[in-house]
């Protein structure tokens, strides 16, 4: 009977540790999962990402006005952190996603052309509308170019302390020194990923410099401070940039066979709205 009364008194012992583990482990941990979704919901909703702002993005494929359909999907992908005003940033691997408008092909009686949008960002799969402009965009290439350091570096030397050229002309002395532009002009900063500088408007070009008075610092990837226009595509030109009707609404054209835009090609584009 001792035996039996020791083993009843351990079981009721032992479910009482089960229901203390239970209320102290498992209902926390329920109660911890819809506060953490819920706090990422509300930073996304409260992203504002004002008129101006630079996104550079690469292409996650390419396409050609050969084969290309119009309503079918375009995605790229931020390469470097963008800062926002009131310390928000869009994340470095964040989706830009778009449509192609419509397509001319080779062959008819006016240039192939791709009228294509990027409308929409998607971050921690929340999406956010957008309406952007094109600035400049390079084929793969020349972003291959601008991420090769300019000499052979020294045995030891950190790939990151190499200096390299950017798709325009500015100089990065390696992460966390100077970029200059051609005229030796202080700019911006090397940062792991990409730079930080100022955005500066390149004489008898189209693009615009700052877009507000603090004008500060812009996430530009491989690209100048003052990049502009079409790097490494042969005959591709920006017939529409987007910024002016119809907003948003960007066309590359071909005055001798099809608009081709490769995969991994680099593209700057500009909040319009």
């Amino acid at each position: 009977m001792g035996i039996r009364r020791f083993e009843d008194a351990m079981r009721g012992v032992l479910i009482g540790l089960l229901l203390l583990i239970e209320c102290l482990c498992i209902a926390p941990i329920g109660a911890q999962i819809p506060a953490s979704v819920g706090t990422t919901a509300r930073a996304n909703e409260s992203l504002e990402i004002p008129v101006g702002t630079v996104l550079p993005v690469r292409l996650n494929h390419g396409f050609s006005s050969k084969s290309v359909r119009d309503g079918q999907k375009i995605t790229g992908r931020i390469m470097q952190d963008v800062p926002l005003p009131s310390h928000g940033k869009i994340p470095e691997g964040a989706r830009v996603l778009g449509t192609i408008v419509s397509v001319v092909k080779a062959g008819t009686a006016s240039p192939s052309r791709i009228s294509f949008r990027f409308d929409n960002l998607e971050i921690h799969h929340r999406r956010i509308p957008v309406v952007t402009s094109l600035r400049a965009i390079a084929g793969f290439m020349e972003v291959q170019f601008a991420q090769t350091p300019e000499t052979s570096l020294g045995f030891g030397t950190p790939y990151a302390w190499a200096t390299t050229r950017q798709i325009g002309g500015d100089e990065v002395y390696g992460v966390g020194g100077p970029v200059t532009d051609q005229l030796s002009n202080h700019v911006g900063t090397a940062v792991f990923g990409g730079v930080l500088v100022h955005v500066r408007s390149q004489p008898g070009s189209n693009c615009r410099g700052p877009m507000d008075e603090e004008d500060r610092l812009q996430a530009l990837w491989v690209f100048s401070s003052d990049a502009c226009g079409v790097y490494g595509m042969m005959g591709v030109t920006i017939a529409h940039a987007g910024r002016t009707e119809p907003v948003g609404e960007i066309v590359l054209a071909a005055g001798q066979g099809d608009v081709l835009v490769r995969g991994a090609s680099a593209v700057l584009l500009r909040v319009a709205r």
